[in-house]
């Protein structure tokens, strides 16, 4: 049905598996008041830790299950610096290749002049 020889079949355990939840909460949410415009997840990442895109993906599809919105969402992810990116992202990556998530690099903005701040 999936594609696969029904040799692979021999290679693989069926088990049901209960996962309990845990508690999340974002650094930020920002909810457009417009249907039409996407809701933001903003994360900020200062520090390393192995497992950072398996807690933030777990946090926003928690969040769409238990709240349902009608918007498309995009994440934003701060880091400090690129070296804080978990470097074992495979099972994540067709959701970061997305445009539903973006990546920015503090230390590679530059200062407020470039970015147009003031």
């Amino acid at each position: 049905m999936i594609g696969q020889p029904a040799t692979t079949a021999a290679s693989y355990q069926f088990t049901a598996v209960e996962v309990k939840q845990t508690a999340f909460r974002f650094d930020g949410i920002f909810l457009p008041t417009d249907l039409h415009q996407p809701l933001y997840f903003v994360e900020v990442q200062t520090y390393s830790d192995p497992l950072f895109y398996a807690r933030l993906f777990a946090e926003i599809f928690l969040y769409l299950y238990r709240h349902a919105p009608a918007q498309p969402w995009q994440a934003v992810i701060l880091f400090a610096t690129r070296s804080l990116e978990p470097t074992q992202a495979q099972p994540y990556l067709a959701l970061l290749a997305s445009p539903q998530v973006q990546r920015v690099y503090l230390d590679e903005l530059g200062d407020s002049e470039q970015l147009g701040v003031t």
